[in-house]
C-alpha cells in the first residue's frame, strides 16, 4: 500500500515535500514576516513608491507594470498644425472638406467639431451661430476675426483633454526644453498649455480649427450615424395553389 500511495498521481508526496522545501528556502531568503507574526519595517521601507500622473479630467495616465519603467506620455495629435491638406489615407476626402471649411467657412467647422464632441440636440447651432456672429463684428469693425478666437480657443482645450493629446507647452519641452523649468505642477502646467491653445486661435485659427477637424473625425462618429438600425418584415408575395391533374 505504500509503494502505491506513494506512486499515486493524485497524492504526490514527493512533488509535495519538494514544494515545501522550496517555499521554506524563500522565506528564509525574503521573509515576509518577523517572529512575531507582523511584517519587516525593512520590507516596508525598501518598497518605492509607483510614480502616478493624471489628466485633466482625473484619470491616470498609463504607467508601466514593472517599478522602475518611466510613465507613458500622452499621445500626439494625428497631424500637425500646418497639414491643412491632411494625410493620404482613408480620411483624406474628409481632410479636404475640413480644408475648404476652415477656409470659406470656418463657423460651420466649429460647431461640426462641437457637435461631434458634445453629441447633445442644438450643439451645433449653439455654437456656430454665436461664431458667426463674433466673425462678422470682427471683420466688420477690425478687418479681421479677432473676436472669434476667444471663444472657439476652448473647443482645443477640450479635444486635448479628451483624448489626453500632447499640448504645445508639452512638445516645447520635449522639443527643446523651453518650457519646463517654470512649470512645477501638473496645475500650472494645465494653465499653460490652456494659453497657448488660446495663443494658437489667435495666431493661426483656421490651421486650429482645421487640426481639431481632422481629430475628432478620426476619433469620433457624427451623432447622426448612432441610429439603431430598424428590421422591416416584407409578408410575402401571393400564392396561387394549383390542383394536380
Amino acid at each position: 500500500m505504500a509503494n502505491s500511495e506513494e506512486s499515486s498521481p493524485l497524492l504526490p508526496k514527493q512533488q509535495e515535500s519538494k514544494v515545501e522545501k522550496d517555499l521554506s528556502q524563500n522565506e528564509a531568503v525574503y521573509p515576509t514576516k518577523s517572529a512575531d507574526g507582523k511584517a519587516p519595517d525593512a520590507a516596508k521601507k525598501s518598497a518605492p513608491p509607483i510614480p502616478m500622473s493624471w489628466t485633466a479630467n482625473g484619470l491616470p495616465l498609463n504607467h508601466g507594470s514593472v517599478m522602475g519603467e518611466p510613465m507613458m506620455g500622452r499621445a500626439h495629435w494625428d497631424s500637425s498644425l500646418c497639414a491643412c491638406l491632411g494625410r493620404n489615407d482613408d480620411f483624406c476626402s474628409s481632410d479636404l472638406e475640413v480644408c475648404l471649411l476652415g477656409s470659406v467657412a470656418p463657423c460651420v467647422l466649429y460647431g461640426s467639431n462641437a457637435e461631434r464632441l458634445g453629441s447633445a440636440p442644438g450643439t451645433f447651432a449653439n455654437h456656430c451661430l454665436p461664431y458667426t456672429g463674433l466673425y462678422l463684428i470682427g471683420n466688420s469693425l477690425f478687418g479681421w476675426n479677432c473676436l472669434a478666437p476667444w471663444f472657439s480657443y476652448s473647443s482645443r482645450t477640450a479635444i486635448r483633454r479628451k483624448f489626453n493629446l500632447e499640448g504645445s507647452c508639452e512638445a516645447l519641452t520635449r522639443s527643446c526644453g523651453c518650457c519646463g523649468s517654470f512649470v512645477e505642477d501638473e496645475a500650472q502646467r494645465e494653465q499653460c498649455e490652456t494659453a497657448c491653445d488660446f495663443a494658437t486661435h489667435v495666431f493661426c485659427h483656421a490651421c486650429a480649427l482645421c487640426q481639431e477637424g481632422r481629430e475628432v473625425r478620426r476619433r469620433l462618429h457624427h451623432p447622426g450615424f448612432n441610429a439603431h438600425p430598424v428590421l422591416v418584415m416584407i409578408p410575402p408575395g401571393d400564392q396561387i395553389m394549383g390542383r394536380g391533374a
